[in-house]
């Protein structure tokens, strides 16, 4: 009974969100929303996911105060390496540091080498364990807690909330 319950709180979630972003209560698109808000619960029940989620009102809200951090990083990353290529002066120091998530979560680690491979000037080789592998197109990092402080602690504050 405890999946049919999170799977309604998941549907009903995601069928709200549909509205609020869509902005009406026409008829068609409310099919559209929740018809789209039933098959992503399926895929995330489906998948596995599930599991590795907390289920609680602080991570509910943290998923879209994720993706507004997420999106901020985006921006002022895009900015710095769009800078470093108009100022080609500009001294770059790429180079692969190591990195230390305290995620526990499969799926935590996941989203935390995804969140930082699609931010420009960064990208995760190789994930092992609690440690991550990422080329950054400029290293300012001075050892493996510096490298953690500057790419990985913005994000990991918020997932660790979502996904423990």
């Amino acid at each position: 009974m405890g999946n049919l319950k999170s799977f309604l709180f998941v549907f009903s979630f995601l069928f709200i969100l549909w509205l609020l972003l869509v902005g009406t209560t026409q008829s068609d698109e409310m099919i559209m929303g929740g018809a789209g808000a039933f098959l992503l619960s399926l895929v995330y029940f489906r998948s596995g996911v599930h599991s590795e989620m907390k289920m609680t009102i602080k991570a509910v809200i943290f998923i879209p105060v994720y993706f507004i951090v997420f999106v901020l990083a985006l921006v002022k990353s895009n900015l710095d390496v769009a800078y470093r290529v108009v100022h080609p002066k500009l001294p770059i120091k790429p180079g692969i540091v190591k990195v230390k998530t305290t995620l526990k979560s499969r799926v935590g680690r996941l989203t935390l080498a995804n969140s930082i491979t699609l931010t420009p000037g960064t990208l995760t080789v190789d994930v092992k364990d609690d440690i991550l592998y990422i080329h950054w197109i400029n290293v300012s990092g001075k050892d493996i807690n510096d490298s953690t402080e500057q790419i990985v602690k913005g994000f990991e504050k918020y997932l660790e909330v979502i996904f423990g």
